[in-house]
């Protein structure tokens, strides 16, 4: 560390931004920032200069000079620490977002609750910032598209963020190099949730793949010890996102991918259970397994070793596909904090053929997304019954989307609860808590005779918030023996619940709703993530509740009534 200029103008400008973050005295706070521009601007470095002329200088005065004298001598300031130590670290990430000034991330904080930046990205998502003030849809939309370049330079992705770019370069590369082989392996293949870095496969030379794209302007990652023929070899692009090459000649391809498409806990049980050879020049993965008399695996199962022993008996039943969704469940339309009319949403459904759709706007709790309140569930319900004699066979069907109070109490009285033809409870608020505060939430929640669907079962936000702790075996076993569906959410920064949980859950026979947690027609896209994700735990259609067809979700429901 170099105390500088710099240093002591970056320390009294940090000061003065998070004392407003706080809503400190505003003249204290510009003081702050005044004394960081004049710290910035001086010709002479303060730490060459005679303490009574540092106390001279214009704008100074002798309560800063203490603390520059202070930072001389500690290396930082004690007010400074105090502030940040009762600020929450995604706060003080937060200015780091072009737009986004102390006043605004005060309200983003105190007002919206909100404590990451994920957490930020995912209410532009969902309309939120608009319902504040001093947050237009312009502000919205700028601060979003802040994060997201944000996100793209921190090393970890969602594979929804990375997944086009991955096919372009994959495309790029198979038409520059018609004669060379190229396979996407490793995180993105496997279908992981959160990717660190993109890997390929090729039978290109590493000094031709590095010409390539130095030329493309990445720059070359790998270390000066292992020098520019490096197995694998690194790549850094413009846009802060990590390749990873492994070189093989044409022979080695197969057996090359296959180990590069496997997590390390599948390759070593593998290894053990088959006498692995891996010089074998095998034509293909399908090749490799027949040959070690094991049913194929597709590389998005390959996670686990469980999944082995399953495949060495039988061959593995036919994941879902997204064609095997019939219908949007758990969507949020402009009655709380969607941006399209109900009608927009069930035109889109129509329009992309399904054959239902659940509306499950925010119960009254959750006033920060305009959540219904008594009255106007009526209204919706009216327009809801309008558009269904128009728009038959295709129905919409009433649900909500019911906070989980902090006693585990859903958001409504059951009067108002039996009108609804199915409810999703969630937890939106109080998310710092222990498991058993937790567990009694949602086992309370789960065991409501009103409750059809548990949604987000732990609260996570990929890459931002970890969730709420849960003992998943028990919320599982509660929701078997309550008939209570488990949604995997689909939208790519929740994919909540975990789908290494999933295997579980089927084993308790709990049916799983793949739903896109839409907040806009175009939310619909999402479902393909949970698809993906539910492909990883070999979920079937039978298993999926909205695979449902039209009658089949009807006597679901009129079962579950009678339950």
């Amino acid at each position: 560390m170099i105390i500088d200029n710099d240093y002591i103008a970056e320390q009294f400008s940090l000061l003065g931004k998070v004392m407003d973050i706080h809503g400190e005295n505003s003249f204290k706070t510009r003081s702050y920032s005044v004394a960081a521009y004049t710290i910035e601007r001086l010709p002479q470095q303060i730490m060459e200069m005679a303490p009574e002329k540092v106390f001279a200088i214009r704008g100074i005065g002798t309560a800063i000079g203490k603390k520059i004298a202070e930072i001389i001598n500690c290396g930082e300031l004690s007010l400074l620490r105090e502030f940040i130590a009762k600020t929450p670290a995604g706060v003080l990430e937060m200015l780091h977002i072009k737009g986004l000034g102390p006043k605004k991330i005060a309200t983003i904080w105190k007002e919206m609750e909100l404590e990451s930046l994920g957490e930020l990205l995912y209410a532009c998502q969902e309309n939120r910032l608009l319902l504040y003030k001093g947050f237009g849809e312009k502000t919205q939309n700028n601060v979003r598209e802040a994060i997201e370049f944000y996100f793209r330079n921190q090393g970890s992705h969602l594979y929804a963020d990375l997944e086009a770019y991955a096919q372009a370069i994959d495309t790029k590369l198979k038409s520059s190099f018609p004669d060379h082989r190229f396979a996407l392996t490793g995180q993105f293949i496997r279908q992981l949730e959160v990717i660190d870095h993109l890997e390929w496969v090729t039978t290109l030379p590493p000094v031709q793949t590095r010409e390539f794209f130095e030329a493309n302007g990445f720059s070359l990652e790998t270390g000066s010890d292992q020098g520019e023929t490096a197995n694998p070899s690194h790549f850094k692009g413009p846009e802060g996102i990590h390749l990873k090459f492994y070189f093989t000649p044409e022979a080695g391809f197969t057996v090359t991918l296959f180990e590069n498409s496997c997590s390390t806990e599948f390759l070593e049980a593998w290894r053990h259970r088959t006498n692995w050879d891996r010089t074998v020049a095998y034509p293909s993965e399908e090749q490799i397994f027949s040959a070690a008399s094991i049913h194929y695996i597709p590389s998005c199962r390959r996670e686990q070793a469980e999944v082995i022993h399953a495949a060495a008996t039988r061959p593995l039943p036919a994941s879902i596909q997204p064609e095997d969704i019939r219908a949007i469940i758990h969507s949020h339309s402009n009655w709380s904090d969607g941006s399209d009319t109900l009608e927009e949403m069930a035109a889109a459904c129509i329009e992309k053929g399904y054959e239902y759709l659940v509306i499950s706007d925010h119960s009254k709790s959750a006033f920060y997304a305009n959540g219904l309140k008594e009255e106007r569930i009526k209204e919706q319900h009216h327009q809801v019954d309008e558009l269904n004699a128009r728009l038959a066979p295709f129905t919409i069907f009433k649900s909500i989307e019911s906070d989980i109070l902090n006693d585990g109490a859903l958001d409504y009285s059951d009067s108002i609860l039996s009108t609804f033809d199915l409810v999703i409870a969630s937890v939106h608020s109080n998310l710092k808590m222990t498991e058993e505060k937790a567990m009694m939430r949602l086992l309370r929640a789960i065991e409501n005779p009103y409750t059809t669907i548990l949604g987000h079962s732990t609260g996570r936000l990929l890459l931002s918030r970890p969730g709420y702790p849960v003992d998943h075996k028990r919320m599982i076993d509660a929701c078997a023996a309550n008939k209570v569906v488990i949604e995997l959410n689909a939208h790519p920064r929740r994919l909540d619940m975990d789908w290494r949980w999933i295997g579980y859950a089927l084993e308790k026979g709990v049916l799983i709703s793949v739903d896109p947690d839409a907040h806009s027609t175009e939310g619909y896209g999402a479902i393909k993530y949970g698809v993906l994700a539910a492909q990883k735990a070999g979920l079937t259609p039978e298993q999926n509740l909205s695979s449902f067809t039209l009658e089949k979700f009807k006597k679901f429901l009129a079962e579950r009534r009678n339950f």
